[in-house]
């Protein structure tokens, strides 16, 4: 018998699917995660008949409570899902709505509306978001479906916290019934009928004062008292922006919430009980947290508000403490700063070294820095450890491409500042030695005597650290502290802006009327 003849081989099974299958499997090819759920399925609907009715509206409930996290409902349909399944689902296209529902929950909510990346050119983050087939199959099989679809939702105490805070903003929404008050500026002793309808709108939100037309004692403390829940400054003056947040304006509050929201989202693939380096740039600080609470706290010098200086946006692994360190020169500023300089006189900016690609010294005497461009210029330019080294004495190494790091600086007036924005990328710390015996602790016995014999040493020295430590550079302008109070920072490189249009852009507040 020969095997190999094609006439004594299987044959292969034969494929039958419906029409509704090949729709099915058209309306979810542009999803992975869908494509992957429905093709091991063999297609089959998962969303329709009565079996399925608990999956339906523990998927409806939890798509309607998108504004508690500065979502927009219209994005997944609750009112159409809430249609089809009280008249029953029975066709090709429920199903789809169901399926494309669950999908745009789960990538906004694990992951965030926007990709980081897209924003903002200095921003280089990696969003690690929930697995689509894997959750859809939990979420089929499970006994309590809501609570799989709730777990894809960041865990993280402050996440929770800015949500608070929203649904607190939330509460200052007055009645429709309630007069809207004229624009305009109402102070102490004003009157007549605008001041009775800011008086009547502030009661229809809990804030009453008795009185009529007459701006009085009462009324002020009343709108001082919904400026201090608005975030808005308490002083008792009925303002511009007071007018508006009461009238149902956003606000700048709200709106800074939402962008907080968004940027927690972006980091959820990363536990926030970790132990991790936290630098939060608008904040000028950098944290070491460890169950989800700060343990040690430094001032710090970022990237100057140039667009090439800016400090960017990511996450990594540090591996290394560097005692007595090198600096290598960048790329960027050696041939932008100093070969000009060399280039006039070769003996200048004398505490550097020029370094050949077999990292050896040349003596400069044997270089023509005038035969070179700044394209052409085949040497780089070191600092030896020292006092007067840029880098201080140590620096905190996580290797990634933009060469970014943390470092001592010997320049350390610039810590007095409230405004911190003068370096050319890296951040400078401002307790670098307590930050080097706190990353050791619990991986030496002795942080401060391990570092002391690297530092007396005079030479380059290098401590791993094992396990490497998360890195996290973010940017919030807004972030609760570990006592859940709402801190505020300035927008130092106005990317706030960049993040909010590209929000609105992909569906923020296009409400539809869904709900």
């Amino acid at each position: 018998m020969n095997i190999g003849q094609g006439a004594l081989a299987a044959p292969a099974p034969k494929l039958d699917f419906t029409a509704d299958q090949f729709a099915l499997a058209e309306s979810v090819a542009g999803s992975p995660g869908l494509a992957s759920f429905y093709g091991a399925n063999g297609l089959a609907p998962v969303f329709l008949g009565p079996e399925a009715a608990p999956q339906r509206r523990a998927l409806i409930g939890v798509v309607a409570r998108a504004p508690e996290h500065g979502l927009a409902p219209a994005r997944y349909r609750p009112a159409e899902l809430r249609q089809i399944d009280e008249r029953g689902p029975s066709t090709r296209g429920d199903e789809i709505a169901f399926a494309q529902s669950l999908a745009a929950w789960v990538h906004d909510v694990s992951g965030g509306l926007v990709d980081p990346r897209n924003v903002d050119s200095a921003n280089h983050r990696t969003v690690q978001r929930a697995d689509l087939d894997a959750v859809l199959t939990g979420f089929i099989a499970a006994a309590d479906p809501a609570a799989v679809l709730r777990g894809v939702e960041p865990s993280d105490p402050r996440y929770l916290a800015l949500q608070a805070a929203l649904a607190d903003l939330a509460k200052l929404s007055a009645p429709s019934t309630a007069p809207k008050v004229p624009a305009g500026l109402y102070k102490p002793g004003a009157t007549g009928p605008a001041v009775a309808a800011l008086r009547e709108r502030l009661a229809s939100i809990g804030f009453p004062a008795s009185g009529g037309e007459r701006y009085d004692e009462d009324l002020t403390d009343a709108v001082r008292a919904f400026q201090q829940r608005a975030g808005l400054k308490p002083d008792g003056i009925a303002g511009p922006r007071t007018i508006e947040r009461l009238n149902g304006g956003a606000g700048a509050r709200a709106r800074a919430l939402i962008l907080s929201l968004e940027r927690m989202r972006w980091l959820n693939g990363h536990d926030p009980n970790a132990r991790q380096v936290w630098v939060n740039l608008p904040e000028y600080t950098a944290e070491i947290r460890d169950g989800g609470r700060s343990v040690f706290e430094t001032g710090v010098v970022i990237g100057k508000t140039d667009a090439h200086m800016e400090t960017p946006e990511f996450s990594d692994m540090m591996e290394h403490i560097v005692v007595n360190p090198r600096w290598n020169v960048p790329r960027s500023m050696t041939v932008r700063d100093y070969l000009p300089r060399l280039q006039a006189n070769r003996h200048a900016v004398a505490h550097l070294d020029v370094i050949d690609g077999r990292g050896r010294v040349v003596p400069r005497d044997q270089v023509d820095f005038n035969r070179y461009t700044a394209a052409s210029f085949p040497f780089r330019l070191q600092q030896k450890p020292g006092d007067d080294n840029a880098l201080g004495e140590v620096k905190f190494i996580f290797p990634n491409r933009w060469n970014i790091y943390l470092h001592d600086t010997p320049t350390r007036g610039l810590f007095s500042q409230s405004r911190r924005a003068y370096s050319n990328g890296c951040i400078r710390i401002q307790r670098p030695v307590e930050l080097a015996h706190a990353l050791l602790e619990g991986q030496v016995n002795d942080p401060a005597a391990t570092y002391a014999r690297a530092r007396n040493s005079g030479r380059e020295a290098w401590l791993a650290l094992d396990p490497d430590i998360p890195v996290h550079l973010v940017y919030f302008t807004t972030l609760p502290d570990d006592d859940g109070m709402i801190r505020s920072y300035p927008d130092i490189y106005n990317r706030d802006g960049k993040l909010w249009q590209a929000l609105l852009k992909a569906g923020l507040e296009n409400d539809g009327g869904e709900g």
